[in-house]
């Protein structure tokens, strides 16, 4: 079912994709979600098992991993709750599946902040409630999942009148018609039995180009091809040496009756710890640590329950172990995230010499060298590339955590459609990690201009929140379909200019659309504007567009700067 489902989603990304309500040429939400589900389907494939809860639990996996955009992030945690439902069961009846498919709603409401409804999450939630009703009537598995197709294209259709912009644009949300055609893929499979023509498929768009590597930055990258790395740690400086891992299971004994306070006990852990992360599954609490004292951290869990597969290792002993190898094995070991985060070695140093843990880690999203350039140059120690074409995954989050030897880490998403996902990896990190839900590069810029080393996570969170909120953002670039939006009636290939969502320019002169849009940014008034110049502006356009601003804004301070960035000529902020 899974299989048929991503593989449907697959061959129609691009129809998701033209159901993108704004006419510009990133509308990417049947590329995330294909991305995300193609992710779930390998992961699938390399744990194949005959029993449902284990099938589930792969999928999750995979999604989770390679969860891209809001769309992807929401598909996700759809399949997450999916999964949890199934997980004890071997096998599945209709009734199970309707409530798996329930839970799968509940928890993606959960995971976003302000649920809007006329989106994938009403469609999933209207095909779950009908399925949970029509399972009191019937057993018959085929016939549910019909009926969950058939709700679902009833909730499609009907998103226009819930979201005003779908209907004024005359379009489905295009998140909810790919959730369609993954229960399309299941219910195809359920009454046609084996794959047949759908079973030959690469879990990949052909046309979408793999994400691009993650700038490491330079001492790190050093680390893990530096032959001897380990011999210039020194075993003194890892702080919290012993690694812990174990379950507590409330439900063994009377320990359920005890309240558990999971924001309590994660501050308990930090007195003498770090890496800590705490995951509440109902009865079952997972717990890692890096402790100086594991019989406090023992103590600390006992009263919560009894405690099970429980594993302690002695990193300063590992470490030792490690000196003592030959050079040739040490050279060509994996370091661990574990020996990472203990402390860095820095090549050309003495033995002994290392890096220790910075304060702070700073990641941002961004695309073009002129961009990525801009934020290298105001303290970001790793830039993911992505934004308009491609979003990051989770994973690509989580790989540049991990990477980082810092004591706290700040994301910069840069984009609307990239907060999910970095919320998301920020939840699954074991590092102390912030999100700054910067929505475009203007505002992330701002976000960093805001940061000061010297101060708290807290206040730097608030700080650079505040910053980004302050800028009044613009983008131009050209319409790739005729519509009418906004009051403006937009052709096909014009330029358009867009303020934070709004479209209030469209022409087919660049420097007009420029100018009007610009003129609606300053209208109440502003202090600096800053302009990033794409890969496809103009060098007579980008004079006369100068030229006119100094002669209408004279008090204006202007900052022109070489951005790079793809499909998107100029970049404006106004602060």
């Amino acid at each position: 079912m899974a299989m048929i489902g991503a593989e449907l989603l697959q061959r129609n990304a691009e129809k998701v994709n033209a159901l993108n309500v704004f006419p510009v040429p990133d509308g990417d939400t049947g590329t995330n979600m294909n991305l995300t589900m193609s992710s779930g389907v390998r992961e699938l494939r390399s744990r194949a098992s005959e029993h449902i809860g284990k099938t589930a639990e792969a999928l999750s996996k995979g999604l989770l991993m390679g969860a891209r955009g809001n769309s992807g992030v929401i598909l996700s945690q759809l399949f997450r709750g999916f999964s949890k439902s199934l997980s004890a069961l071997n096998e599945a009846t209709a009734m199970e599946l309707a409530a798996a498919l329930q839970h799968g709603v509940d928890l993606a409401y959960k995971a976003v902040v302000k649920p809007v409804e006329g989106t994938i999450l009403t469609v999933a939630k209207e095909a779950a409630k009908h399925a949970v009703q029509y399972a009191r009537r019937s057993t018959n598995v085929e016939e549910l999942m019909e009926e969950v197709h058939r709700k679902a294209n009833e909730a499609l259709a009907r998103t226009p009148d819930l979201l005003p912009v779908l209907k004024q644009v005359g379009v489905v949300d295009s998140g909810g018609q790919g959730l369609v055609y993954i229960y399309e893929g299941f219910l195809r499979y359920l009454k046609e039995g084996e794959a047949g023509e759908y079973g030959d498929m690469v879990f990949m768009p052909s046309e979408a180009a793999p994400p691009e590597q993650v700038t490491v930055p330079t001492a790190l990258s050093q680390i893990t091809a530096h032959h001897n790395a380990q011999a210039r740690l020194s075993t003194d400086e890892i702080h919290f040496p012993y690694d812990m891992e174990f379950f507590i299971n409330r439900r063994l004994g009377s320990h359920s009756a005890v309240f558990f306070d999971e924001s309590a006990f994660k501050r308990s852990l930090e007195k003498d710890g770090d890496s800590i992360l705490v995951i509440v599954e109902d009865d079952i609490i997972k717990v890692h640590v890096h402790s100086r004292k594991p019989g406090d951290v023992i103590n600390l869990a006992l009263p919560y329950g009894e405690l099970t597969d429980i594993h302690i290792l002695n990193m300063r002993e590992q470490h030792r172990e490690l000196l003592q190898e030959d050079p040739a094995s040490v050279s060509g070991a994996d370091i661990s995230s574990a020996q990472l985060l203990a402390g860095q070695a820095v090549n050309g140093m003495p033995p002994g010499q290392v890096y220790e843990r910075a304060p702070y880690g700073i990641i941002a999203v961004a695309l073009g060298e002129g961009t990525k350039e801009l934020f290298r140059s105001n303290d970001v120690d790793t830039v993911l590339s992505g934004g308009q074409t491609m979003n990051p995954s989770t994973e690509d989050f989580l790989t540049a955590i991990d990477a980082l030897s810092a004591d706290h880490i700040f994301l910069l998403p840069n984009n609307s459609n990239i907060i999910l996902a970095a919320e998301q990896a920020a939840e699954l990190s074991e590092r102390s990690v912030s999100v700054i839900p910067t929505r475009t590069i203007p505002q992330g810029l701002s976000a960093m201009l805001a940061f000061k080393e010297e101060e708290a996570p807290e206040r730097n969170a608030e700080w650079m929140t505040a910053a980004a909120a302050s800028v009044v953002s613009g983008q131009v670039t050209k319409a790739v379909r005729n519509t009418t939006m906004d009051g403006i009636d937009i052709q096909e290939g014009d330029y358009i200019g867009i303020r934070e969502k709004t479209i209030v320019a469209s022409d087919g002169q660049l420097l007009a659309v420029c100018q009007t849009l610009l003129s609606r940014m300053l209208e109440d008034d502003g202090d600096v504007l800053t302009v990033l110049a794409g890969e496809d502006a103009q060098p007579e356009i980008t004079a006369a567009l100068m030229e006119w601003v100094e002669a209408e804004y004279p008090d204006l301070d202007l900052d022109m700067q070489h951005g790079g960035q793809p499909m998107y000529p100029y970049l404006f902020a106004v602060e």
